[in-house]
């Protein structure tokens, strides 16, 4: 008898909770492997770039795209990042999902990088304030 493997990707949202600090919400997507997975995030303020960011189990973060305020889509291979300024919106997509892209995700308005490692902040003024806009976990499931 043949047994057939079913792999979906679970996708995380991980937001801060407004009435307690400390505390996050958690939400799930399930997108089958081969299938699109869109996040979503927002943003308060005006911007010039809008930058996601992937973070791979045990390793530093790294930036994925960049998308400019006089950009509305910004496709970079089997990614594709829109951006809406009247709504203050963005969103990642990932085209024909695979397990390789398990991950933790997030976009962040401001960023500093060096080499293999990113802050979603440019100072730590900032960084003790604000949290990043998205955090997204993907997880790759098996079902039998």
């Amino acid at each position: 008898m043949e047994k057939l493997l079913g792999v979906s990707l679970v996708i995380l949202w991980l937001q801060p909770a407004s009435d307690q600090q400390g505390q996050q919400n958690l939400q799930a997507l399930s997108v089958q492997e081969g299938e699109n997975a869109t996040m979503n995030c927002s943003y308060k303020s005006s911007i010039d770039s809008l930058q996601w960011y992937r973070q791979d189990a045990g390793r530093g973060f790294s930036r994925l795209i960049l998308i400019r305020s006089n950009e509305k889509r910004k496709p970079s291979g089997r990614l594709l990042v829109t951006l809406d300024t009247s709504s203050k919106s963005s969103s990642l997509s990932i085209m024909a999902s695979r397990a390789a892209d398990t991950a933790t995700y997030f976009c962040a308005e401001d960023a500093q990088c060096s080499p293999g490692t990113c802050s979603p902040y440019t100072n730590s003024a900032r960084a003790a304030s604000e949290e990043p806009q998205l955090w997204v976990q993907l997880v790759v499931t098996s079902s039998w």
